[in-house]
């Protein structure tokens, strides 16, 4: 069966692609038998450096548990101030005053070409010398900073890309019925594109939670991966101490993703048309949203 975007495949077609997926099967079962062979060989697979974390609970709660708070705890401080500032930096980009869209792109376009390690590093060295922070709350608070600054310039253009994204017919409709831009942005172009905007948000939200590990990495911060490198100190088992934060890893991203496919999802079919016809009533009361008389054209009687 063949359709306008996708024509059905032939016999050799399917030949072929039943011979490339066998390749790839087979190509995969060896690269899996390589790494099982290899760690086998190396005594990686051996009960003992396993059974911390199947056997008792005081590697999860003095070390993964601990860690696990930390990056959880400097994320969604992140992301609660990200999204908001970046939200703001985003329509900011998108104003008519030049005093307001200049500076609002030189702060995005600046943070946006740092990496988050100089600006967290950057972030450690203020807090040590011009604030009154202590030194166990500053590796969290520098974490926090460059993971704000960063992903807040990315967010802010997500949001301006999924804005200028929609169909110009959008605000000049309306502008027509006298609806001010800000009244425009907020109630009919805002909520729109967030349904568009929402995977790459969503992804830029998952690099939050990764980049928590790099100030365990440089800063001292004791998130999960640097709670594993000390765990690994005590039990020498550094493959599976690795193979668990990354699970606890994926886990995390993958729940995050389901969430978010789940809400756009939902965010789509609400909107989806109900097959309501706007009436007169309807039109006049936009008009005294927009506090514009009807035009001479409208066939509305006052």
């Amino acid at each position: 069966m063949s359709s306008v975007l996708y024509d059905a495949q032939g016999p050799r077609a399917k030949r072929r692609n039943v011979l490339f997926t066998g390749i790839f099967v087979v190509a995969l079962a060896a690269v899996v038998w390589w790494v099982y062979t290899s760690l086998d060989d190396k005594g990686q697979l051996e009960w003992v450096l396993w059974k911390p974390f199947f056997s008792s609970t005081e590697a999860w709660s003095t070390y993964i548990w601990p860690g696990l708070k930390n990056t959880l705890k400097a994320a969604a401080l992140a992301m609660i101030i990200a999204l908001p500032l970046g939200a703001v930096l985003g329509i900011a980009r998108l104003s008519d005053h030049v005093w307001i869209r200049v500076p609002a792109s030189i702060v995005v376009e600046f943070f946006r070409a740092i990496p988050v390690l100089v600006l967290m590093i950057f972030g450690l060295a203020l807090y040590a010398n011009y604030t009154n922070v202590s030194s166990d709350d500053r590796p969290l608070y520098a974490v926090v900073t460059g993971l704000v600054l960063y992903n807040a310039s990315v967010l802010a253009e997500i949001v301006r890309a999924g804005i200028l994204a929609l169909p110009k017919g959008q605000s000049e409709a309306a502008m027509a019925i006298g609806l001010r831009k800000n009244q425009v942005m907020r109630l009919i172009l805002l909520p729109q594109s967030v349904t568009a905007m929402l995977p790459a948000i969503v992804s830029q939200l998952v690099v939050i939670v990764k980049d928590t590990a790099l100030g365990g990495a440089v800063l001292t911060f004791p998130e999960l991966l640097a709670s594993a490198n000390t765990m690994i100190g005590y039990y020498g088992n550094t493959i599976a101490s690795f193979t668990v934060v990354a699970v606890i890893f994926i886990a995390l991203n993958f729940s995050l993703t389901t969430f978010a496919s789940w809400l756009e999802a939902r965010l789509r079919r609400s909107k989806k048309s109900t097959g309501a016809v706007v009436g007169v009533e309807m039109v006049e009361d936009l008009e005294t949203v927009g506090h514009a008389p009807p035009g001479p054209g409208s066939g509305i009687k006052k």
